[in-house]
């Protein structure tokens, strides 16, 4: 019997993308104070080339977790910046955020130095 060792990764593959992800309450909450900094920030927000304020920002990015948690296709705060509060699902832009006269920058470099400052508890 010929063995098709090329297979078992494909297999493997398809195993474990069929594998729903679940965001445990912790992540959850660790989520939404990192969106409530946000909100909370006086940052404006660019998505697709307009400038929001940081409350619509905020409104946002959980309208895309919760698509997220309904999916289940999210486990943890850096899946969620990486997955829905880095870029846009529909143009693939990546967003950023400008906070008073500093440059903008990548809402996803943004984001996950607040998470560390959160984690820190700073």
């Amino acid at each position: 019997m010929k063995t098709h060792y090329f297979a078992l990764p494909i297999l493997a593959l398809a195993m474990t993308s069929g594998m729903a992800a679940e965001l445990s309450p912790a992540s959850r909450t660790e989520i939404n104070a990192l969106l409530n900094r946000l909100a909370s920030s006086g940052c404006q927000f660019n998505r697709n080339g307009s400038w929001y304020n940081p409350v619509d920002a905020r409104t946002h990015l959980a309208r895309k977790l919760d698509y997220l948690i309904e999916k289940k296709q999210v486990e943890n705060t850096e899946q969620f910046i990486d997955l829905a509060a880095s870029a846009s699902s529909s143009s693939g832009k990546n967003y950023q955020v400008r906070c008073g006269t500093q440059p903008a920058v990548a809402s996803g470099v943004w984001l996950k130095g607040e998470l560390q400052a959160l984690r820190a508890g700073k």
